[in-house]
């Protein structure tokens, strides 16, 4: 008989708990919604949070992490989807982890992470991308690599936002590249100052409102001016 009756509770606990799940997975998906139409960030961050944590997916981290990174949560939305290289991520968390890690000054880890994305869909955007991180980090023939065939494949159209000024602006994709090639030339022949800067004036050609490549117009001519003892 005893053993009857804790069976009976046992089912109408699961029952019960089965219950307060759905109302829960029920509530939170309806305050997901609302919140996304009002623009509450905050308010879409604690439901997609919730709902994780009552139904687990990897779609569901993926969106907290994608939605943390837009808000500039870097380091909540590394924690949310960690920063393994998984060629089975989705695009979304491949994204996140590689605009996160750049913008947490972790070049190297940010470039395996872009290689991803650009090794499934090439595109100018993501060799732009390629090319600035490894010149930072002096790998000067992937650099390369990715410059031509930015230059190959950039349109007229494409721009690439900038964030040097107080106010950021947008700039011709097609110039950005030629500003690199520009700095990639220096960087590997500093006795080739000349042929950089005509890459820079490719790019304000291109984009005469170019505010970054004439900021290093100026810095290359200025290193042009100096005397010799002062460039080393």
């Amino acid at each position: 008989m005893k053993k009857l009756v804790l069976l009976v509770l046992l089912v109408v606990g699961s029952s019960l708990f089965a219950q307060s799940k759905s109302e829960l997975l029920a509530h939170y998906e309806g305050y997901y919604k609302q919140m996304r139409l009002q623009g509450d960030v905050n308010g879409v961050i604690s439901a997609l949070t919730h709902l994780n944590v009552i139904a687990p997916s990897q779609e569901r981290r993926d969106t907290l992490a994608y939605v943390y990174m837009n808000n500039g949560q870097h380091v909540q939305a590394l924690n949310t989807i960690g920063i393994e290289n998984d060629a089975n991520s989705s695009d979304i968390a491949v994204q996140v982890k590689a605009v996160s890690l750049k913008t947490l000054n972790q070049p190297k880890r940010a470039i395996e992470q872009f290689e991803i994305l650009y090794t499934r869909k090439p595109n100018a955007y993501l060799a732009y991308e390629l090319a600035d991180l490894k010149i930072l980090v002096g790998d000067t023939t992937g650099a390369g690599t990715n410059i031509e065939y930015g230059l190959t494949n950039a349109k007229d159209e494409m721009k690439h936002a900038f964030f040097e000024r107080q106010q950021p602006y947008e700039a011709s994709l097609k110039a950005a590249f030629h500003h690199l090639k520009g700095l990639l030339t220096y960087n590997v022949d500093k006795t080739k100052i000349d042929e950089a800067i005509g890459h820079i004036d490719q790019a304000l050609k291109i984009d005469p409102s170019f505010n970054l490549a004439s900021l290093s117009k100026q810095a290359l001519e200025s290193k042009k001016n100096q005397p010799e003892a002062a460039k080393n």
